[in-house]
C-alpha cells in the first residue's frame, strides 16, 4: 500500500486496559504497512469525546474502525451511529461472563446502524477485516491479504 502515513484505520477502545488485548492488531496492521490511529475513550465515560472522534473519522481519512469494549460494549454501535466509515467491533474478555456479554451487545445492533463482529479478543482477525475491507477499493491493500492468504496456506 502506498503510504502517506496518513492512518486509514481508527482504532478507538473504552479503557486504557483493553490496550493489551488490541496490541495484535496494531502488530498486524504493522506489518501490512497500513497505517492507523489510536484513542482511548469509553462510550458511557466520555461520549463527548467519542462522538467528536467518530463523526470527524471520514474527514481525516479514516476507511475503516476497529471499536473494542467489554461488559455492556456500546462503543461500536454508539461509532457507528456517528460515522459513514464501516465499523469492525472486538469484544473483550471479561472477567463476569468471558467475553459473552460483550459479544451479544456487539451483534445485537439495531437496524440501521451495522457493525462487523470479530471473535473475543479477536484483535488480529479485525485488522485483517479491516485491510480486506480496504482492498475492496485498493489494489495494494487486496494484494498484502492476497500475499498473506497465500504465506498462510504455504506454513
Amino acid at each position: 500500500m502506498a503510504c502517506d502515513c496518513k492512518p486509514v484505520v481508527g482504532i478507538i477502545m473504552g479503557s486504557e486496559s483493553d490496550m493489551p488485548a488490541m496490541e495484535p492488531c496494531m502488530k498486524q496492521l504493522d506489518e501490512f504497512g497500513v497505517p492507523y490511529e489510536v484513542k482511548v475513550a469509553s462510550a458511557h465515560r466520555k461520549p463527548e469525546i467519542v462522538h467528536e472522534w467518530a463523526s470527524t473519522a471520514h474527514e481525516r481519512g479514516i476507511k475503516v474502525i476497529v471499536a473494542a469494549a467489554g461488559k455492556a460494549a456500546h462503543l461500536g454501535g454508539v461509532v457507528a451511529a456517528f460515522t459513514p466509515c464501516p465499523v469492525i467491533t472486538v469484544p473483550m474478555k471479561t472477567s463476569d461472563l468471558g467475553g459473552l456479554d460483550s459479544l451479544l451487545s456487539m451483534v445485537q445492533m439495531p437496524s440501521g446502524v451495522p457493525v462487523a463482529c470479530v471473535a473475543i479478543n479477536g484483535a488480529k482477525n479485525a485488522a485483517i477485516l479491516a485491510v480486506q475491507m480496504i482492498g475492496t477499493g485498493c489494489d495494494d491493500a487486496l494484494q498484502k491479504i492476497i500475499d498473506f492468504k497465500k504465506a498462510m496456506a504455504e506454513a
